[in-house]
């Protein structure tokens, strides 16, 4: 279940100045060790130190490849590959294949990761279940009984 919490977008500039917003709340961060041992307790006959090793080996050819060119697809997961974005020049003949700080159009290198297969955008959007956090609640609570039109005597 995805967890809710809700902002005000402060930014005076915005046309949408002042207007509410929910957004993902991050919660822990799982590593590969605890990614295996996650995997392990599914009755896999496999070990939570050979299922670590798979997936660190795994990481590291992922991360060659995107960085080669390819795009790895993962089944009904995603694909991977690299992006770049870049800064315009005048002419071809000014175009220099580097970094932004070394005098190329690169600004930024980002990894994509597309979902595929069934694991679309329409899947994510059927399966997904939301609550809010408590404080988020408890703020919407909060601020719906201090707006409640009082009844007329």
């Amino acid at each position: 279940m995805l967890e809710l919490n809700y902002y005000q977008n402060m930014n005076t500039e915005s046309k949408n100045y002042g207007m509410y917003y929910v957004r993902k709340e991050p919660k822990q961060v799982m590593d590969l060790t605890a990614l295996a041992e996650h995997m392990a307790e599914h009755n896999t006959p496999f070990s939570k130190g050979t299922i670590q090793g798979i997936l660190t080996d795994m990481v590291g050819c992922i991360r060659e490849l995107a960085l080669n060119g390819m795009t790895i697809k993962i089944p009904n997961l995603a694909l991977f590959s690299c992006s770049v974005e870049s800064t315009g020049c005048d002419s071809p003949g000014e175009l220099k294949a580097a970094l932004t700080d070394s005098g190329g159009q690169v600004r930024n290198v980002k990894l994509l990761a597309q979902s595929t297969g069934e694991f679309t955008r329409a899947e994510l959007n059927r399966d997904v279940r939301f609550t809010f956090t408590s404080k988020a609640q408890a703020g919407i609570d909060a601020w719906k009984a201090q707006n409640q039109p009082q009844p007329q005597p």
